[in-house]
């Protein structure tokens, strides 16, 4: 029996769907079913009621989703208290930050939070944003790095995961310069995939007026930027890519700006149960080195 298979059972019984719940555990629909059947015939009953809609639970299920409750809050539990009593030391913290965050923001930022806490070991969980926010909500990492828009919401609880601007950046549509002639009309966009968090970010901006219209080329489904800046740069079409990842390539003439600025925020969040004296050091030296001017 594998932990995942009771996570997916929760979920199934939140969502009562199986579609919904296999898109909330990123992964595809079938295999998201067998994981459930592999559950059941580990258990020797059915949990679901596969005949109705929306997906209900058998009695049996019923009977079962407490005890799948409290296993994996107990698991988790158990998890964060081994970690705690391993680590060598008080002065370490732990971040999880998009991948763009964790390669062009983090090793200055970092440097600046060390001149008021003094010398910090650090711990950087360099991921894509769903990862990255599933470390911080299950308590594996003190804190978040992240990108924000408001026509994007992240939907955590302010008293539980307050949050700080510390930076500003800028989302830029750009293209490679030595493609010929200034015609972004026929250039072929180059996407995130779709529920990724700059996806999203990318789907509002395209949508605004004086963005060049464009058409799907290339997918990348890791949601990483760099990909697609380098995809840009061998010009295969148009990026939306944050502004702090092309500067020098702008600056250099190899890539332009075709399209209007989109604001981001640069967001530090925290978990408020996390509260060792690194944790509140870092917050408080992140508080009073934050942009003033926004």
């Amino acid at each position: 029996m594998e932990l995942k298979w009771l996570e997916d059972f929760l979920s199934l019984a939140r969502t009562r769907s199986f579609s919904r719940a296999a898109d909330e555990r990123h992964v595809t629909q079938s295999a998201f079913s067998r994981r459930i059947q592999a559950l059941e015939l580990w258990l020797g009953v059915s949990l679901v009621d596969r005949s109705s809609y929306p997906t209900t639970l058998t009695a049996e299920g019923r009977e079962f989703l407490e005890t799948a409750e409290e296993t994996v809050r107990m698991l988790h539990a158990s998890r964060l208290a081994l970690q705690a009593s391993k680590r060598p030391s008080t002065q370490v913290v732990s971040i999880a930050a998009l991948h763009t965050l964790s390669l062009h923001f983090f090793p200055r930022w970092f440097r600046t939070i060390e001149k008021e806490v003094g010398p910090s070991g650090s711990r950087l969980l360099p991921d894509d944003f769903h990862s990255c926010l599933q470390a911080l909500v299950e308590g594996s990492y003190d804190f978040l790095l992240t990108f924000h828009h408001g026509n994007v919401p992240i939907l955590l609880e302010p008293e539980l995961y307050p949050h700080i601007v510390v930076g500003m950046d800028s989302f830029v549509a750009v293209r490679s310069t030595a493609l010929a002639g200034d015609d972004t009309a026929s250039l072929p966009l180059l996407s995130y995939a779709a529920n990724s968090f700059l996806g999203r970010v990318a789907t509002f901006a395209q949508a605004q007026a004086g963005s060049p219209p464009a058409h799907v080329s290339h997918t990348n489904e890791n949601a990483m930027a760099e990909g697609l800046k380098f995809m840009a740069l061998e010009g295969y079409g148009l990026a939306w890519l944050p502004r702090s990842l092309v500067t020098r390539e702008i600056d250099e003439g190899t890539l332009t700006i075709v399209g209007p600025e989109i604001p981001l925020e640069v967001r530090l969040y925290r978990s408020a149960r996390r509260t060792r004296p690194i944790v509140e050091k870092v917050w408080n030296a992140a508080q009073a080195a934050a942009p003033k001017t926004m």
